[in-house]
């Protein structure tokens, strides 16, 4: 469990890393999806930053797993308010599915973590 949990906190950092800068910098198809979803270009950089958040999160669970346990936990949420959000604006499924794969894999990171999340607060 552990290295399954490694691979998916490297592969996750580095989409919210990645996805986090393009949507802070303004890369037009970040700028274009938040029009075409009727969102505000503020909430775009909100989102940007809340990805940096998660990511730095998976990083920093690499000397502290339950630090993982609340960034995937984090992302999930996140990605699951972007499935929300495609299902709102009619959006045909496949639009949906990687912010759903996303979810899940956070999702994921949180249960292979959770005794270490536990155990922060015991």
């Amino acid at each position: 469990m552990f290295i399954i949990s490694i691979v998916l906190q490297c592969l996750l950092a580095l989409v919210f890393l990645m996805t986090g800068f393009m949507k802070i910098a303004g890369n037009k198809q970040q700028v274009e999806t938040f029009k075409h979803l009727n969102l505000p270009q503020w909430f775009r950089v909100v989102t940007g930053l809340v990805q940096l958040v998660g990511a730095a999160g998976l990083i920093i669970g690499f000397w502290n797993p339950g630090v993982t346990a609340l960034a995937g936990l984090w992302l999930a949420i996140t990605m699951l308010g972007g499935v929300i959000t495609h299902v709102r604006a009619k959006d045909p499924i496949t639009q949906a599915i990687p912010a759903f794969i996303l979810a899940i894999l956070g999702t994921i990171i949180t249960i292979i973590n959770l005794s270490d999340l536990l155990n922060m607060f015991s």
